[in-house]
């Protein structure tokens, strides 16, 4: 099977993610065929309760089911706050798995030893810190950590103002620009906001998730079709 007969399915929890993600797969893998699974109350309680609890991880895990049953070749889930919940069910499932943000998260942590990390919803931010320091720990590197969250940011996206939504996190740029040497959007939510971000005003990277979740998941699909095929 070729790239271009790959079915991804996609689980989503907040439909503010799902447009940054469609555009990337447009952009560097069109091929593709995804199929969309959604349960957009999983984001409203998740801000509520500021941790994922076992039922939401149960949702996860159903909304995950339902994509496997409709015969994809790899699953991708879209909202980071949901990354641990991966590790946790990716075993049961006989087809590769990633996260929304593992991969951009590993090339940070190799990019430099300062890092800052911007987050539009509370629970993102911790649970993104913890993973940059896993994988730094993992790696024997000592690396600082600067996390910013704006949940005004999110209520912003959330009402249709997308410019406030952005403006917030291009304020925040700015102030970690100053000590970091990679800044990392922690959502895919958020990717639209450094394609308004006026360059200049930055001259560190930036990173965001989708471009290369959508790399990582193919990448991941075919390395397993070339072990099948080597059986």
């Amino acid at each position: 099977m070729s790239s271009q007969n790959y079915r991804i399915g996609l689980i989503h929890a907040t439909m503010n993610s799902v447009q940054p993600i469609l555009d990337a797969f447009q952009v560097h893998a069109p091929q593709v065929t995804l199929v969309n699974f959604m349960d957009e109350s999983l984001i409203f309680e998740l801000n509520e309760t500021g941790i994922v609890t076992k039922g939401m991880a149960r949702r996860l895990l159903n909304l995950v089911e339902k994509a496997v049953m409709s015969g994809v070749d790899g699953i991708l889930l879209t909202c980071s706050s949901f990354t641990p919940v991966v590790s946790e069910i990716s075993h049961l499932f006989d087809l590769p798995m990633l996260s929304a943000d593992l991969s951009m998260l590993e090339k940070a942590v190799g990019m430099g030893n300062r890092i800052g990390v911007i987050a539009t919803v509370e629970a993102a931010g911790p649970t993104t810190t913890t993973i940059l320091k896993k994988i730094s720990s993992k790696r024997q590197k000592d690396v600082s950590i600067k996390t910013i969250i704006i949940p005004e940011a999110f209520k912003a996206l959330q009402n249709g103002d997308r410019a406030k939504h952005d403006e917030l996190i291009h304020r925040k740029v700015q102030e970690l620009t100053i000590d970091c040497d990679v800044i990392l959007f922690a959502q895919f939510s958020m990717a639209r906001a450094l394609d308004t971000l006026d360059i200049k005003t930055t001259d560190i990277p930036i990173l965001t998730s989708p471009e290369i979740s959508v790399k990582s998941i193919i990448d991941e699909i075919s390395k397993r079709e070339i072990v099948y095929d080597k059986c």
